[in-house]
């Protein structure tokens, strides 16, 4: 346990896709969004999603998983990280409805937690308090999030455009 601020890039740093990165403050851990991207050079692999040992690993400090959109590169990753960890997973309106669609494609013994966010709606989470903040993108209900601790503001962007 680590009374710094960790970032940890699970995927999608330096690439297109596969979005996932943790945040770590002392007793807790909190999943910002969960993707996989799309290969084309790896036959018969149809998606790849982040090395999720190191959240499986420290299952008993991630309280929480937040959405920033729903588009595959961002909620794809859910159903193979949400088999192993046992968390509610908070986000825009539209993004749960695209995740729901996802997970009824997968047998689940008790379905996962998805817990609506507005924006400017702030969450506790363990050492946290998070507000989602709307940005425009190419898909509806988009969100960045400002994460507020002891150590500091760090805001997250998600995904955005520029565009009038």
């Amino acid at each position: 346990m680590s009374s710094a601020l960790r970032i940890v890039p699970l995927g999608g740093l330096g690439e297109v896709g596969m979005n996932c990165m943790a945040l770590e403050l002392d007793d807790t851990i909190v999943v910002i969004d969960c993707g996989v991207t799309f290969p084309d050079r790896e036959p018969g692999v149809d998606l790849i999603h982040p090395d999720f040992s190191y959240l499986i690993d420290n299952r008993e400090r991630v309280k929480a998983i937040v959405l920033t959109h729903g588009h595959e590169d961002h909620i794809g990753g859910l159903p193979y990280l949400l088999r192993d960890i046992d968390v509610p997973v908070y986000g825009p309106d539209y993004a749960l409805g695209l995740v729901r669609e996802r997970l009824s494609e997968f047998d689940w013994d008790r379905p996962p937690e998805l817990i609506s966010v507005q924006p400017r709606q702030v969450l506790r989470l363990g050492a946290f308090t998070v507000e989602p903040f709307r940005v425009t993108h190419s898909i509806p209900d988009s969100t960045g999030l400002v994460f507020r601790s002891r150590v500091g503001t760090l805001v997250h962007s998600g995904d955005f455009k520029i565009d009038p």
